[in-house]
């Protein structure tokens, strides 16, 4: 599949790659694809930027994202739960790192496996290229891919800064086809 991928689309996915990187994540998610598309200087990196998605906007909702999760430990604590002892007693029953919702250490080579629900963004890019009638697929297919699977970080942050996915569907799509 990765040798229909236009040089923008790679560069999309390695982008995908670092930004997990950055963050220190052990897999690739769909927040790390959509930080990647808002690097590029393409069209449709264009559209994402008319809709008020620059990699600094979405990387700090992100981030906010983050932040919330340890605001919930702060109040798991306040209650008398300790996560140290609960994660102690499951790594001792399961090994160690078995609560990292990264999921398996990177694959070896260094890369960062992508999560299944990235997978499934990359494969119904291929698909809206298809139903495109495109013989490539390009980075806003991706975008278009993000958008179809509906579900994950990059689409919280979308919807929690106010994006209308329709319309930016449409014009990711009149950006492909232009």
């Amino acid at each position: 599949m990765f040798e229909r991928f236009t040089t923008e689309a790679r560069e999309a996915v390695v982008g995908a790659q670092d930004e997990a990187r950055r963050l220190h994540d052990g897999r690739i998610g769909t927040e790390h694809l959509l930080l990647a598309l808002l690097t590029q200087d393409t069209p449709s990196a264009a559209v994402l930027a008319r809709y008020g998605l620059t990699h600094d906007s979405v990387s700090q909702t992100i981030a906010g994202y983050r932040s919330a999760e340890d605001l919930d430990a702060d109040a798991l604590t306040t209650l008398g739960i300790d996560l140290d002892a609960v994660r102690d007693r499951v790594e001792a029953t399961f090994g160690p790192g078995a609560l990292d919702g990264n999921g398996p250490p990177r694959e070896p080579g260094g890369r960062i496996p992508f999560s299944p629900r990235a997978r499934k963004v990359l494969e119904l890019a291929l698909r809206e290229a298809i139903a495109m009638k495109s013989k490539v697929i390009r980075d806003g297919h991706i975008a278009l891919g993000l958008l179809r699977e509906g579900e994950g970080l990059a689409m919280k942050a979308l919807h929690d800064r106010g994006v209308d996915t329709t319309e930016l569907r449409r014009d990711l799509t009149a950006a492909l086809r232009g």
